[in-house]
């Protein structure tokens, strides 16, 4: 089996579980914090939905600087309904859905690079380094339930079911 066809696999079971995250956030909560050190929910929310698109990044480029000279050309439009926060992540999924088709396993080997300010911080084989994207979203993810959970929102099954949602996902 191809590396692309496991990264797909793992993507399509991923991009559910956040989208089902996603659909639950509040409007309006954008600046709510659960801790005054803590990331602002809807800077959180964004990431989660964006995250995806880091996928093609790392297939489609050889480096990302998170620093340019000039400034960033990442998209940070404010998402500010669940409904735009999904829209975000489908389109996400999608385009990184497309990126891994046609990236061939010796791409996946060959290295990518984090810069800051044109330094490399970071420089690791791609499929590494999407390893431990997903590991990433996870994470974020995580941590977008316990702000719904602490908003009064529902919290969505993940890989089981929840206190709100009892399905075995």
């Amino acid at each position: 089996m191809k590396m692309t066809d496991l990264l797909i696999a793992q993507l399509d079971a991923e991009a559910p579980r956040t989208r089902r995250t996603l659909e639950r956030v509040p409007e309006g909560r954008d600046d709510w914090k659960p801790h005054e050190k803590s990331m602002a929910f809807g800077r959180l929310a964004m990431l989660v939905a964006r995250m995806p698109s880091w996928i093609s990044l790392i297939v489609d480029r050889d480096d990302l600087d998170l620093n340019p000279a000039g400034g960033s050309n990442i998209d940070q439009t404010p998402l500010k309904t669940s409904q735009e926060l999904v829209r975000a992540h489908d389109e996400a999924v999608e385009a990184a859905r497309r990126s891994l088709a046609k990236a061939s396993d010796d791409h996946l080997k060959k290295p990518w690079r984090l810069l800051m300010s044109g330094k490399t911080v970071s420089e690791q084989p791609r499929d590494v380094v999407l390893r431990d994207t997903f590991m990433h979203l996870s994470h974020h993810r995580g941590q977008l339930t316990v702000y719904l959970r602490l908003a009064g929102s529902t919290v969505p099954a993940i890989y089981g079911p929840s206190a709100d949602d009892q399905r075995f996902a």
